[in-house]
């Protein structure tokens, strides 16, 4: 990785930290100058615009959730241990001490849910190619015989996302302590319901 690329990647870095804490609208290339202590001009160099460093910060995000949460997953042996990693992976992601605000993901998908545009477009395409996940990875657990024939796999992933965005909410909002305890126990009730 050349020395651009080196800037370029802890700049989007810092763009995470501010986005978290803040907000994706509120992630410009003036509050990114401060936070990196960089000229606008020479951040402007690097995205063009405030939409282009949007994008920018939800691809940045996704290849991360991606490495972090959905290669794991995929590692493990088809049906409930990929259900079950992904799980544990995505509420570890949501813990991250480098983010602040938690998932930029989760909190974009109700900044912008009214905001039509390439951003919008972007947290859309996203958080329904995470649901997908959850269906594939249900259903080969269906494939595997470790859930009911007449599973409705869409409402499974619609009831683990559930989970997932009470966890951030409980977590981070409410700061509760047994936040992590309570998602854990819901999600093993959801499968041994999906498993009956």
């Amino acid at each position: 990785m050349g020395k651009r690329e080196q800037t370029h990647q802890r700049i989007l870095e810092a763009a995470v930290r501010v986005a978290s804490r803040e907000g994706l609208e509120a992630l410009t290339i003036g509050k990114l100058a401060e936070e990196t202590q960089m000229s606008k001009g020479g951040l402007f160099a690097h995205f063009g615009s405030k939409e282009s460093l949007q994008l920018e910060v939800l691809d940045f995000t996704s290849e991360a959730f991606n490495a972090r949460v959905v290669q794991p997953a995929l590692q493990m042996e088809p049906g409930l241990p990929r259900l079950r990693t992904l799980f544990e992976c995505w509420l570890a992601w949501l813990s991250r001490p480098e983010v602040p605000g938690g998932c930029i993901l989760l909190s974009a998908s109700s900044e912008v849910d009214d905001c039509p545009g390439p951003v919008r477009d972007s947290v859309v395409a996203q958080m329904r190619s995470l649901l997908l996940m959850i269906v594939k990875l249900a259903r080969q657990a269906q494939e595997q015989q470790q859930l009911r024939a007449g599973l409705d796999v869409h409402r499974l992933a619609f009831s683990v996302q559930g989970l997932l965005l009470s966890y951030h909410h409980s977590h981070r909002l409410l700061q509760n302590p047994r936040a992590l305890e309570h998602a854990r126990a819901a999600f093993d009730d959801l499968l041994a319901q999906a498993m009956n």
